[in-house]
């Protein structure tokens, strides 16, 4: 049975919908494989772990899984097909909570400090620039008030794509143009912002990883010249990734979490792929909380991830 915890009914029908295509690929698997079975079997227990890494968990994250249902079977000694799901629930429920701990602790609602400073890293074509607009779109109907740094100055567009989404947002936007010293866009952003008195400071930074020296360097500089203005800042430094690519998202979290303190993580596109269960497994292996998901296009559609509604919406059929 679905619960609205976190964001009520609307919110989680959203997150149904959204997880739609991977949660018929599970299952489309599973009743395959249920099929005139009427316990938990070793032959099950392939086919589950099929499902699952079909569906990006990553073999590691599904060879944990699969171990904590083999125990669950071994101390129950019979447990039928029929409560597969809500085991695989429970147990998935379980690896990510004990993931879930040292996320930024605030919400659109509630921050901790102010002004907050969210640094964003990803690599271009993620939804980097559609995901700091909705967080400033959802931040400013929280009644916080926002301004944006177009630090991504490397890349033609970065700029004039920030722009147009601060204008939806309805926020402020500092900018100095394309081939600016990144650095001095930030530091003029925050200085700004304290100047306005700010509640939250989201800065764009350039998406490149050819060279991880040079992108360490750069990321490095930027909080140097924010911690000028603001000592204990970034508060958050938010990697987004494209969970559609399924196993490069695995790679990139790789690169910057080598390159940069990354603090937590927005998941974008899980709307479009059947690859979601890649939350579970970036969740686990990298021990930093998934803070957002992108379950579709509209401004709303960025959540605050919520462990326990993604698992249910995830493993439950309408």
């Amino acid at each position: 049975m679905a619960f609205f915890g976190l964001f009520g009914k609307e919110k989680k029908e959203s997150l149904d919908q959204g997880l739609e295509k991977t949660r018929t690929g599970i299952f489309s698997r599973l009743t395959k494989t249920l099929v005139g079975k009427s316990s938990v079997d070793d032959e099950v227990l392939d086919h589950l772990e099929e499902a699952l890494v079909s569906s990006d968990v990553g073999v590691t994250t599904t060879l944990k899984i699969i171990e904590r249902i083999q125990q669950r079977v071994a101390r129950d000694k019979y447990i039928g097909t029929s409560e597969l799901n809500k085991m695989l629930k429970e147990e998935i429920t379980g690896l990510m909570l004990e993931k879930s701990k040292g996320a930024p602790e605030s919400t659109f609602e509630k921050i901790t400090v102010t002004p907050y400073v969210i640094m964003v890293v990803g690599v271009n074509g993620v939804g980097k620039t559609t995901t700091i607009g909705k967080l400033a779109y959802q931040f400013k109907n929280a009644g916080k008030k926002v301004v944006l740094g177009a630090a991504d100055t490397f890349r033609a567009a970065a700029v004039d794509q920030l722009t147009i989404w601060s204008k939806r947002a309805g926020v402020d936007i500092v900018s100095q143009g394309m081939g600016a010293d990144p650095a001095s866009v930030a530091f003029d952003t925050v200085k700004s912002a304290v100047a306005q008195g700010a509640d939250v400071i989201i800065i764009d930074t350039a998406g490149r990883l050819h060279n991880k020296v040079s992108l360490m360097n750069e990321l490095s500089k930027i909080k140097r010249v924010i911690q000028k203005v603001i000592p204990d800042a970034p508060h958050e430094v938010l990697l987004v990734l494209d969970a559609s690519t399924g196993q490069n998202a695995v790679e990139q979290a790789k690169q910057f979490t080598a390159a940069t303190e990354v603090n937590a993580l927005a998941l974008t596109k899980l709307d479009g792929t059947a690859k979601g269960g890649v939350v579970i497994g970036i969740s686990d292996q990298f021990n930093i909380p998934v803070k957002y998901i992108g379950v579709g296009e509209k401004m709303e559609d960025l959540q605050v991830f919520d462990r326990e509604e993604f698992v249910d919406s995830l493993f439950t059929l309408n």
